[in-house]
Parts: C-alpha cells; structure tokens; sequence
C-alpha cells in the first residue's frame, strides 16, 4: 500500500508540470489502450497540465478489441481530455510487404509498439507536446516493454509506481471500474494478458521484486527466480547502449 498517497500524487503533478514548462511545450500526448496504465498516466498528465492540454490517442490494430476502444474513449471522456483514434494497421499493412518480416508474433508485436510510438512522436512534433509515457515500475524492472516502442517517452509519470500501486492510483484517481478490473494486457495479439504471458500475477511478482531488493537480489523460491530471471535479461532494456563517451 502506498503511504501518504496524495503527497506521492501532488510530487507526480509537480514533476510532469515542471517538464512541460522547462521544455517549453504546450501540452502533453499520451497513447490511450483503455488499460489502466495508460489511464493513470493521462490522469496525472490532465492534473498537471490541465485536460484541455492533454490529447488522448488510441492506437488499434486489426487485433484491438472493440471494449478496449470503448474503455478508452470513457478514460478520456472521464478525465475531460481530447481523444483521437489513429490505426496503426496502414503501416503494418505496409511492413506485411517484406516477406517473412511479420510472420513471427515476436516481431509483429515490437513493430507494433514502435509504430504507436513513432505516431505519438509525430503527433507531438507537430503540437508542441510532450509525449507521455506509461511504463511501470514492475515492466520496468522485468522488462516487459518494447525497447524503442512502449518504453520510448518525455515523461514518465508511473515509473516509480509497482503495478499493484499503479491500481491504488486508479482507484484513489476515481477511474472507471471497468477500466481498473479488467486482466491487464499488452494488445499484441488475440486473448494475450500480461499475466498470462509473465507467468506469474503482478501481486505476486511485486512481492517478488520487493523480496529481491531486500536480500541483495538472492532468489529464494521459484516466483522469485523467474523474475529475477527476467530482470537480467532485460537488463540491457535499462542502460545507454555499450560506448566509449566516458572514456573520452
């Protein structure tokens, strides 16, 4: 459970007003999935700046559930934020055209999160706006994102945040419900949930991360080397690439 919940907010608001200003941008885009990451990060980015500031953005593809549209048009609708829809499916038809390019599910969905990210970022040079992102402290950690794609952002305004806490946000922030209980899911494919694809809960991989932070990253149980497991091998997800800058 967070403590003091509102001063961990207010220091959030404070953060991304002060990268607004301090880039000189007026206002703020953000990629809107109709999950609940995606949802607080609009929520925070409409109480920092202002909701008539912040643009909302869908990005389906050909396997985006129609509820997830919904979902995220009723996130924006709730925050009072602009929202614009915006398929990606034109460009990944147009990725289809290399042979073999798309056929691994791997690769689709990369391509996919890069897409979304390089649209947001269109958007966003065009507007003067930041683009903000919605990457948590548990995929953060286990490296669940899209080097590049999903990770790629100005702000990040819940990366301090462990999945579960992301839900305590959601519920103190008053989002809708339906929002906040559904099975988190990337939206890379057909029936995909995070869970399902982590192999583990997030209640049970934050305990897992939390236990490992305190024992000097020693795994005790079998929840705890899987993720740990998956912390080094994203660990490159988290670092500049190899260079020699600080050699010169």
């Amino acid at each position: 459970m967070i403590e003091q919940i509102g001063c961990v907010m207010e220091s959030v608001d404070q953060m991304v007003r002060h990268a607004v200003w301090n880039a000189g941008a007026d206002g703020i885009v953000v990629g809107i999935s109709g999950g609940v990451d995606s949802a607080v990060a609009a929520g925070f980015a409409a109480r920092a700046v202002g909701p008539e500031r912040v643009v909302g953005i869908a990005l389906p593809s050909a396997v985006t559930p129609t509820a997830d549209l919904e979902d995220a048009e009723a996130v924006c609708r709730h925050l009072g934020i602009e929202f614009r829809v915006m398929s990606i499916e034109p460009v990944i038809d147009a990725y289809r055209q290399y042979p073999g390019l798309t056929e691994s599910r791997y690769v689709l969905g990369n391509l996919m999160a890069r897409t979304r990210m390089t649209l947001l970022y269109a958007v966003a040079n065009r507007e003067n706006r930041l683009v903000c992102g919605t990457s948590n402290r548990t995929e953060y950690l286990v490296g669940y994102s899209t080097k590049h794609g999903d990770a790629a952002a100005d702000i990040q305004p819940i990366l301090h945040l462990y999945k579960t806490e992301v839900f305590e946000v959601a519920r103190e922030m008053g989002l809708p419900a339906r929002v906040v209980e559904k099975p988190p899911s990337a939206g890379l494919w057909t029936g995909q949930t995070d869970e399902k694809e982590l192999g583990a809960t997030y209640d049970e991989i934050d305990a897992a991360l939390r236990a490992l932070a305190e024992k000097d990253w020693v795994a005790e149980n079998k929840v705890e080397e899987l993720v740990l497991k998956r912390v080094r091998a994203s660990a490159h997800k988290r670092v500049a690439p190899p260079n020699l800058l600080s050699t010169r």
